[in-house]
């Protein structure tokens, strides 16, 4: 019996060291040294280099000073990253259909004067409920918004937005995007 327990514990302390030790303390050591800023989350600093959250997890904007992101359908408050999910409501689920009446509400009063359509990711959550960035269209439907809220040129916001704007990923992979986090502190950076 003694036989066959040494050569069963030497097999498992072998392998916990090799991949409770070794393989995580290499795969860490290459990650902070190939991509330190990835590696720690990706987090952003405002000009007094006070860390303000992360270009990896939406936040909650709902000033008219602000670029507002994706509505969040994480409990028990939105972008809850220890939560992540989306609503698992159905394209015909009349909760579904009457959360977007509210947000399409909402954005329409916030800015009386836009008529343009309102575009979907601003109204629909994305499937991890987490989503930092919206698409250039929603973010071009509140430019005019911002604009008068801060009293600054559409022309300077939309400029802002254009130089925000992500390209596809190695050129093909996704679509053009906005990270609103680093949207909204280049706003506040220029007033």
């Amino acid at each position: 019996m003694i036989k066959l327990i040494k050569p069963a514990l030497m097999m498992l302390l072998i392998w916990t060291l090799l991949t409770g030790v070794i393989y995580p303390a290499l795969v860490t050591g290459l990650a902070q040294g190939l991509f330190p800023a990835q590696a720690n989350g990706s987090i952003l600093r405002n000009r007094q280099d006070k860390a303000v959250g992360s270009g990896l997890i939406g936040q909650p904007f709902s000033g008219t000073l602000y670029f507002w992101g994706r509505p969040s359908a994480t409990a028990p408050y939105p972008y809850n990253a220890g939560a992540s999910s989306g609503s698992n409501l159905g394209p015909t689920h009349p909760a579904l259909a009457d959360a977007v009446k509210h947000r399409i509400e909402a954005l329409q009063a916030a800015d009386p004067g836009n008529k343009s359509p309102v575009p979907v990711d601003l109204v629909t959550a994305s499937g991890s409920g987490l989503d930092p960035h919206i698409s250039p269209a929603a973010a071009a439907y509140q430019v005019n918004r911002i604009a008068h809220a801060r009293h600054i040129d559409p022309k300077t916001v939309l400029a802002m937005v254009q130089m925000h704007t992500e390209n596809r990923q190695w050129g093909f992979l996704g679509e053009p995007r906005v990270n609103v986090l680093t949207l909204n502190l280049a706003l506040d950076a220029i007033q």
